[in-house]
Order: structure tokens, then C-alpha cells, then sequence
């Protein structure tokens, strides 16, 4: 678990990236802002028993990603800088690994596997349904913002590694990377 009120750095360059790029046809697609009408309401991972709600997660004024709230453990995140699931472009739901008591909604995610499925219900009452692609665990110093909030595809986001003390935080980042079926 990461203290409250520090995102990770990632969530600073992706401001940075998002910023500098998302206008940028050389880049490549780009994530398009969530239309008002449509959005992610529950994410469903049957291998690791996942389900649960998501809730809107805004870019802060600081450049960071907003977090889920501690005080939610079992709730995820969609990032609504990202395409909404189902859209071209990337498309971005975070959630914790853990709180200082319990395990969190994506506490079991490192242990998805390549082919597994992951679903994503919208408001309009769409089923997307994505395959895990491939799940990659990285030191956050070298967080691939570009890979995760530009490239097409579902990006599950979490903490993971060893839990630095003296920091009160975990090290790395778990990432899955998916694509849609």
C-alpha cells in the first residue's frame, strides 16, 4: 500500500505524457477524454475473483492520476483521461494491492495469466470483454506511461514487489496489458 496522498511517479509523467502527446499523430492513437453518456460500471476477472465497481478517476492539478480512496479497498478505478473500455485507444482502470489491514480488488492480480479473461460492464449496459496479453511487473522509476496510457487496449494497473517501510510503499508496479475480444 502506498501512503495516501502519494501516487505513484507514473502519475505525474503520465500528465507530462498526455500533455506533450495527446495531440500528436506522429505518437500514434491517442486515448480519447469519456463520453458524459457511457462509462465503465464494474470490472470482472472470474480467474482471481474480481468484481467489482469502478468508480471515475480524474488527472489532479499536480499531474498525478487520482487514486481509488483507502477507505474503499474493494473498488477500482477507470481513468477518464482513457478511452472508455470498448473504444479505440487506451483505456486505464487502477486499484489497490492492499490497505494496511486487508487485501484490496487487485490484490490477486500478478497471479492473471496469458489468455485469461477480463470483462468490463458499461453503463449502456455493454459486456467488453478483453485477453490478457501479458502481465509485467516494473520498478516505478521506469513506469512505461507511454505503453500504458497511449498504446490501444486495457491497462490494469496495482502495486506490487517488495513494500519499502522506510518509504511506506511498495517498489514496483504490476501492469496487465490487454486486448479486446
Amino acid at each position: 500500500m502506498a501512503r495516501p496522498g502519494r501516487v505513484v511517479l507514473a502519475g505525474a509523467v503520465t500528465g507530462l505524457l498526455l500533455y506533450a502527446f495527446g495531440h500528436n499523430a506522429d505518437i500514434g492513437t491517442t486515448a480519447k477524454p469519456a463520453q458524459a453518456s457511457v462509462v465503465p460500471k464494474t470490472i470482472d476477472i472470474p480467474s482471481i475473483d474480481v468484481e467489482a465497481p469502478l468508480m471515475k478517476l480524474r488527472l489532479l492539478e499536480n499531474g498525478e492520476v487520482e487514486l481509488p480512496p483507502y477507505e474503499k479497498p474493494k473498488v477500482a478505478g477507470w481513468y477518464t483521461g482513457s478511452a472508455v473500455p470498448g473504444e479505440k485507444g487506451a483505456s486505464v482502470i487502477i486499484g489497490h494491492v492492499d490497505t494496511k489491514t486487508a487485501p484490496a480488488v487487485f490484490y490477486k492480480l500478478r497471479e492473471l495469466r496469458k489468455g485469461e479473461t477480463v470483462k468490463v460492464e458499461r453503463s449502456d449496459g455493454k459486456v467488453v470483454r478483453y485477453k490478457v496479453d501479458r502481465i509485467e511487473q516494473v520498478h516505478k522509476d521506469e513506469f512505461p506511461a507511454k505503453k500504458v496510457y497511449l498504446e490501444d487496449g486495457l491497462k490494469l494497473v496495482t502495486c506490487g514487489g517488495k513494500f519499502d517501510y522506510a518509504k511506506g510503499e511498495y517498489v514496483d508496479n504490476i501492469i496487465v496489458y490487454a486486448s479486446q475480444v
